[in-house]
C-alpha cells in the first residue's frame, strides 16, 4: 500500500508546472547556480560535517558541453580554497564526454583529477547506470595506475556484480581503493540487479562487509536505518569508529580530509536529523551537494527511476519541521 501511495504521489509530481517541482526539489538541489551551493555549505559548516559537489548533468551531446563541465568543475575548485570547505568532488563520467568520444573525456578526467590532487583534494567518479559501470572502473584503475590515487568511485548494492568489483579492484589498487556503498538510484534490469527492498539492503551490507575486509577506505552513503545499523556494527567488528585509528592490518594510509577508514553520506534534504544524530556521536559526516542549471532534469529522473522518494516528497510537503536539512 505505501508503495503505491509513492508511486502515486510521484505520478503526479512529474505532472506538475516546473514551478512546483522547483519547490519539491530546493531541499534537495542547492540551486541552479555554484553561489547557491556555496551559501547552502556556509550554513550547513557550523555542524562540523563536510561536503562533495556535484555539477548536475550526464549524458552530453556534444563535446563543447563537457569543455563546460570541465571549466565549471575548476570554479568549484577556486570555490572550495576560497571559503577553505572540507569539501571533495563528485563527476558524472559521461558529462566529460567518456561516452562521445573516450580518449577526450578520459582526458578530460585526467586533467581534473591532476589539478584537484595538486589542491590535496578527492574526486569521487560517480555510478549511472550499468552501461557504463565498467568503463567507469576502468577510468579508476587508469588513473591509480598513472599514480593520481585521489580518485575512487561508487558501487550500487543492487547490483549482482558489485562483491566481484570490490574483488577486482582489490587486487589491482590494493588499500588506495576507494569507494562510495550506495543501493543505488537507477532501477536496472532484474538480470542484472536485485528487485526487492530486502535484497537490495543484503546486497548493499554485503558489499561493506567485503570493503571493510579489503582494507579499501568506506564511504556508507544510505538514508537506510537497517543498512546504517549494519555498517555500525560491522565497524564494531573491525574495531573501528568514532574517536579510533583505522586497525585494519591491510588499510591504506590515512587520507586527507578523510574519515579513519569510513565516513556517513547523506543528500542534502534528506533525514538531517539523523545525519547530525551520526555526527554528533563521532563519526565522521558528509552532505552531497548538487546543484546547477538541469536541477529540473535530475529531479524528474530520480522521481521516475525511484518513485519511493514519493513518501519524502509528501513528508516535505506535509511535516516540513521533521526533516529539515
Amino acid at each position: 500500500m505505501v508503495g503505491m501511495v509513492s508511486r502515486g504521489i510521484v505520478a503526479l509530481t512529474v505532472r506538475m508546472p516546473r514551478w512546483f517541482v522547483r519547490w519539491v526539489s530546493r531541499r534537495y538541489v542547492a540551486g541552479p547556480t555554484l553561489e547557491d551551493a556555496v551559501t547552502i555549505m556556509k550554513r550547513l559548516s557550523g555542524e562540523g560535517t563536510c561536503f562533495t559537489i556535484d555539477v548536475l548533468g550526464e549524458e552530453i551531446t556534444s563535446m563543447d558541453e563537457a569543455n563546460f563541465f570541465y571549466d565549471e568543475y575548476i570554479r568549484v575548485i577556486e570555490a572550495i580554497k576560497l571559503n577553505k570547505f572540507d569539501a571533495n568532488l563528485s563527476i558524472k563520467p559521461t558529462a566529460f564526454g567518456l561516452l562521445i568520444n573516450r580518449e577526450a573525456g578520459m582526458e578530460n578526467i585526467r586533467k581534473l583529477v591532476a589539478l584537484a590532487a595538486t589542491h590535496d583534494m578527492f574526486v569521487r567518479l560517480d555510478m549511472e547506470d550499468h552501461r557504463v559501470t565498467t568503463d567507469t572502473l576502468d577510468v579508476v584503475r587508469e588513473l591509480h595506475k598513472e599514480g593520481l590515487t585521489n580518485v575512487g568511485t561508487v558501487l550500487q548494492g543492487r547490483l549482482f556484480r558489485s562483491l566481484a568489483d570490490i574483488s577486482e579492484c582489490e587486487t589491482e589498487l590494493g588499500p588506495l581503493a576507494d569507494y562510495r556503498i550506495c543501493k543505488g538510484i537507477y532501477l536496472e534490469p532484474e538480470d542484472i540487479a536485485f528487485t526487492s527492498y530486502r535484497d537490495i539492503v543484503d546486497g548493499t551490507n554485503a558489499c561493506i562487509d567485503r570493503i571493510l575486509d579489503a582494507g579499501a577506505y568506506c564511504a556508507i552513503a544510505s538514508h537506510d536505518y537497517p543498512v546504517i545499523q549494519y555498517a555500525k556494527s560491522a565497524l564494531a567488528s573491525h574495531k573501528m569508529g568514532p574517536g579510533l585509528d583505522d586497525p585494519r592490518k591491510n588499510a591504506g594510509p590515512s587520507r586527507h580530509n578523510k574519515g579513519p577508514g569510513y565516513e556517513f553520506q547523506m543528500l542534502l534534504g534528506v533525514r538531517g536529523p539523523l545525519r547530525r544524530k551520526l555526527a554528533k556521536e563521532g563519526h565522521r559526516t558528509r552532505i552531497y551537494i548538487p546543484y546547477g542549471e538541469k536541477w529540473y532534469e535530475y529531479s524528474i529522473r530520480r522521481l521516475k527511476e525511484n518513485p519511493t522518494i514519493g513518501s519524502q516528497v509528501a513528508k516535505a510537503f506535509l511535516m516540513p519541521w521533521t526533516n529539515r536539512p
